[in-house]
């Protein structure tokens, strides 16, 4: 091969590698909550898959494991639950170390929200007080941290921060939302700011933003209190707004907080964005240039209240919100809007968090924590289950996939079973 060629070839992907997106982050290496695993078990045993490990220290907590390697990472409040803590484990469940990084949100629901984002031999926290925190996995001393929340004047909702770091090129997403900016971002060696957007004028949401590639260019999308956005990754600029939440809010969207939990879906130019508390969810259509959005469905069914949502083979699956306690497992076709099925999971199970891998559903009911293997379809086809029954606190954990094991997390239980 030529020299020069081959120079080019390489300078190209440390290029591409350099600029890329981590893959170790919110709900899997793409942040839709589809998991690349094969060879999986097509059905459980009745008591459900074999075990790897039980352990009940974790803390409180509802964000999700982060498995890189042969460690396991995870956030948590501490013994006292005053402070948020960064716990390493191995692939047996020991704990290998903790370390404190910052304060839980002081109000409704402190426990610890944000799942870790790993790149390199670092990790990237968000307290749920707003402070930005990297830390070197490699025995979890803290490299650097800032306090967002403060330093650019935070306004949230009831519940605080509930946001995991978007970890790309030299940058750590941060959206603080209020009068000074609605998103930040810093650089992921230092912390110092790189850019900053415009403000809105509203409170966050408690969404994880998502990097997308449409034409050859790449946005941030994200959604606020009353805003769901687009920003140019590169300077901050604000590309797009949408704020018609449908005629049922026109003139009363500011009464009360729009409460946006669950991360986009993006294919093929088109964002997917569903809420809980009847906000109902929509469809759009983004422009070529990525300078716009067109509305293209509404659906009044799927209304996810923070357990995410998930594409497979071109049906959006999910739960929806009924009220806090309760909700219904339903199916979307992705292209039209139209409702395959809504139907309530037999036996006193609730509305909860999903994941797929493999063409199959995880399920995860957050009123009794059972977990379910679902087929996808025309109906809701539960093919095996189980209960997790320790810890302690609503099931809100979403479950992760890694190298063939489930990782399943109730508050300070945290589990791993074999797939495969």
């Amino acid at each position: 091969m030529n020299k020069k060629f081959l120079g080019l070839v390489l300078v190209c992907s440390l290029t591409m590698s350099a600029f890329a997106q981590s893959k170790h982050g919110w709900r899997g290496p793409n942040n839709d909550g589809s998991y690349p695993d094969t060879g999986l078990l097509k059905e459980w045993p009745a008591t459900g898959p074999e075990m790897v490990f039980e352990t009940l220290d974790a803390g409180k907590g509802y964000s999700s494991p982060q498995v890189v390697g042969d460690r396991i990472y995870m956030t948590g409040l501490n013994e006292d639950e005053n402070k948020e803590v960064f716990n390493c484990y191995d692939l047996q469940g020991k704990k290998l170390y903790s370390t404190v990084y910052g304060n839980p949100w002081k109000d409704s629901y402190p426990e610890a929200r944000t799942t870790p984002t790993v790149e390199g031999d670092k990790a990237y926290v968000v307290s749920g007080m707003g402070e930005v925190v990297c830390l070197n996995i490699a025995d979890g001393k803290i490299l650097w941290s800032v306090d967002g929340g403060t330093k650019y004047g935070r306004k949230t909702g009831n519940w605080g921060t509930s946001e995991c770091p978007l970890v790309y090129d030299d940058k750590v997403i941060y959206s603080p939302c209020g009068d000074q900016t609605t998103m930040v971002a810093l650089n992921k060696e230092t912390g110092e700011e790189i850019w900053k957007t415009k403000s809105l004028g509203d409170k966050s949401g408690y969404v994880t933003p998502i990097l997308i590639e449409y034409k050859g260019k790449r946005q941030i999308i994200s959604m606020n209190e009353a805003h769901a956005y687009g920003v140019n990754p590169d300077n901050g600029e604000i590309e797009w707004t949408f704020d018609d939440w449908g005629p049922k809010f026109t003139g009363a969207r500011k009464m009360w907080d729009n409460i946006t939990p669950n991360s986009a879906l993006f294919k093929d130019g088109k964002i997917f964005f569903c809420q809980g508390y009847d906000l109902n969810g929509f469809q759009l259509q983004l422009a070529d240039d990525l300078k716009s959005v067109s509305l293209v469905w509404r659906t009044d069914v799927l209304d996810t209240h923070h357990g995410g949502y998930v594409l497979v083979d071109g049906v959006i699956y999910g739960s929806n919100w009924l009220n806090n306690n309760d909700g219904e497992w339903c199916a979307i076709d992705w292209n039209t809007g139209e409702t395959i099925y809504h139907t309530k999971w037999s036996g006193g199970k609730g509305k909860g968090s999903i994941i797929t891998a493999e063409g199959l559903l995880y399920c995860y009911d957050e009123r009794r924590g059972t977990v379910a293997l679902v087929r996808p379809g025309k109906t809701f086809d539960v093919i095996s289950e189980f209960r997790i029954t320790k810890g302690s606190g609503p099931y809100w954990a979403h479950p992760v996939i890694n190298n063939g094991i489930l990782y399943v997390r109730h508050a300070e239980a945290f589990y791993a079973f074999k797939l495969k």
